[in-house]
């Protein structure tokens, strides 16, 4: 072992430094003694290899005790003997298999036959075979189509009620039916207000769009409000004429510094003149301060508190809806109208510019509602409202 060791590392040696030993070395060691009088072929043809066949071998031969089997004794050959014939009888007796009973599909049935009810009877076996092969034919089905089955809920009861209302659609009234309605729900024991509430478009949500002022309505409110004006001269006089409650120029001032008189008055006005003077009480009137942009600060005094006499104030709140007081319940139904009116032909006269749409309501104004209150509401449709305000216009404000 050690000696064919050391020959294969020589060999790996001298091979790997000489390789024109190579050939050499392989005639070395191969087995077959070299023929002189044979041909030797050149190195780079490859040697032809001849095929060798070899004869089969007999039964005999492979088995030497093996003996024929009698052909009459079919049950007692093995697999072995029947590797050896050419003919082998046929041992294997053909399997028969019970026939399964199956419903026939109607396409399968023949022509022409008709059974009669009652006179054929139902092989049990048969029908629960066709069900069988229903249900399987519909789970296919369903597995393919991924349908699910149909299932009957448990039935319910059903409120005719319920079903009512939702079929009824919001009534829009027109504005005289409205308030009819709103006399009509107003049940409590003390005179109600009529109230208004306008929901305006989203657009009127910005803080830019400012929606404030105050309506003189024709027929009064319903409420006795308590006028203040500052003024001196001709614009005090005109104030006294127009209805004012307390009128006083710089002897007001100093009173209301001094605290002799009361601040129960709802609005003040006052006359440019007399604005630097009214910085000295400013702590004290607080939000009846007079000011040019909720326009008490006016030369027109008289105009200014007639208005305020009968006018009745509205403000757009956070979520852009305005609510206002029309007037009682009591009033009449053509008084309310009028106020009404003038309340909606105001409310579009200080439509805000910055807007979308340029027409009458489309994207200022949504919905309107009457009610009382504490009564129901009722929506008014924009039409009547419009006519309203523009009979407004011809009779009080042309």
């Amino acid at each position: 072992m050690s000696s064919f060791q050391l020959l294969h590392q020589t060999r790996r040696h001298y091979l790997h430094k000489y390789p024109f030993l190579r050939s050499h070395f392989h005639r070395f060691l191969s087995s077959s003694p070299e023929n002189p009088n044979s041909t030797r072929p050149e190195s780079n043809d490859p040697v032809p290899i001849q095929p060798v066949s070899y004869n089969p071998e007999t039964p005999s031969q492979e088995s030497p005790n093996w003996t024929r089997p009698d052909p009459d004794s079919v049950g007692s050959w093995t697999r072995e003997d029947l590797r050896y014939l050419k003919d082998a009888p046929k041992i294997i007796a053909p399997v028969s298999y019970p026939t399964r009973v199956v419903a026939p599909l109607p396409e399968d049935r023949p022509e022409g036959e008709e059974e009669e009810e009652g006179k054929v009877e139902v092989n049990e076996e048969m029908e629960r075979e066709r069900g069988r092969i229903e249900a399987q034919r519909r789970g296919a089905i369903r597995r393919v189509l991924n349908v699910e089955e149909e299932r009957i809920s448990f039935p319910t009861l059903i409120d005719a009620k319920s079903d009512e209302k939702k079929k009824k659609k919001k009534v829009v009234y027109d504005l005289k039916e409205a308030i009819r309605l709103v006399k009509a729900n107003a049940k409590k024991k003390f005179d109600e207000t009529l109230e208004a509430h306008v929901v305006l478009t989203p657009d009127m949500r910005r803080t830019d769009l400012k929606l404030e002022g105050t309506v003189a309505v024709p027929h009064g409110f319903g409420k006795v409000y308590r006028i203040a004006v500052f003024a001196e001269g001709a614009a005090a006089a005109e104030a006294r004429e127009a209805g004012a409650d307390v009128v006083g120029g710089m002897e007001l001032v100093e009173n209301i510094k001094s605290g002799n008189v009361k601040l129960d008055f709802d609005k003040c006005f006052s006359t440019h003149a007399m604005m630097p003077s009214l910085r000295q009480i400013a702590k004290y009137l607080r939000q009846l301060m007079p000011d040019t942009k909720k326009g008490t600060v006016t030369k027109d005094i008289s105009k200014a508190v007639k208005e305020a006499k009968r006018g009745v104030p509205f403000k757009k709140d956070k979520t852009a809806i305005v609510h206002v007081g029309i007037g009682k319940v009591s009033f009449q139904e053509d008084a309310l109208c009028e106020n009404i009116g003038a309340f909606v032909h105001e409310l579009l006269r200080q439509k805000p510019a910055g807007l979308k749409k340029s027409s009458k309501y489309a994207g200022y104004v949504n919905t309107v509602h009457l009610c009382s209150t504490m009564g129901p509401s009722f929506p008014v449709t924009m039409q009547s409202l419009s006519i309203a305000a523009d009979r407004h216009v011809k009779k009080y404000v042309q």
